[in-house]
């Protein structure tokens, strides 16, 4: 139901900005012509205007009209296109994806996965996990790592081995390169409970309260 009204929101959007171009447009023509009849009637008799200047006017008004049909068309095209990215994107609905995210939910007796991405190869990689009150809970140290995404897994388990209550937990990344540090992001999978039309493009809904967008996506289960 939601994609069926979206489509409908963006199909009226379209109508719409066509309609109100449309007047526009024939307002400046009108204009166009109103200035054209009265640089003609007055006009100096001894010093006419020329048929070169008046076919240049014209020519000049053709090509603006002709910019404002096309920028309306290609308007057009970008909306549809948004309302079709919409229905396809309906397919992830339910769907479990890697997206950018430093929360990672722990459940006992189950493992957690998780996912490092790297823009460039690192060196040393470092992922630490911690609870609520900023508490190191467990570390992980993958060493050097090419660039792209490293899926890991988290079994639930501190340093010392001993199972840590189920909950919400954070996600750092450290990595480095050369001495430099290295923008590492960590990434986390959520479901898909629905998507929508947003302001910048195609919009995911996580479920509380969390959004992304559909580039954001690394991986689809």
């Amino acid at each position: 139901m939601a994609i069926n009204a979206t489509t409908a929101t963006g199909a009226a959007s379209v109508a719409s900005g066509t309609a109100a171009s449309a007047p526009a447009s024939k307002d400046s023509e009108q204009r166009f012509l109103k200035l054209l009849v009265t640089q003609l009637n007055n006009q100096d008799p001894l010093n006419p205007l020329d048929n070169a200047q008046l076919t240049s006017q014209l020519a000049q008004m053709s090509t603006v009209s002709g910019i404002e049909k096309l920028n309306t068309a290609f308007q057009s095209l970008i909306d549809q296109s948004g309302s079709g990215q919409v229905l396809q994107s309906a397919a992830l609905i339910g769907r479990d994806v890697l997206v950018p995210g430093t929360s990672l939910v722990s459940k006992q007796g189950t493992e957690t996965p998780f996912a490092v991405n790297l823009p460039l190869a690192a060196e040393s990689v470092k992922v630490t996990v911690t609870n609520a009150a900023g508490d190191t809970v467990r570390s992980f140290d993958l060493g050097g790592l090419p660039p792209g995404v490293k899926t890991l897994s988290w079994d639930g388990l501190n340093d010392k081995g001993v199972q840590t209550p189920a909950g919400t937990y954070n996600l750092q990344v450290t990595a480095l390169a050369g001495g430099a540090t290295v923008a590492a992001s960590a990434l986390g999978y959520a479901t898909v409970s629905s998507v929508s039309q947003g302001a910048s493009g195609v919009e995911l809904n996580l479920g509380g309260g969390r959004k992304a967008s559909l580039t954001d996506v690394k991986l689809i289960l």
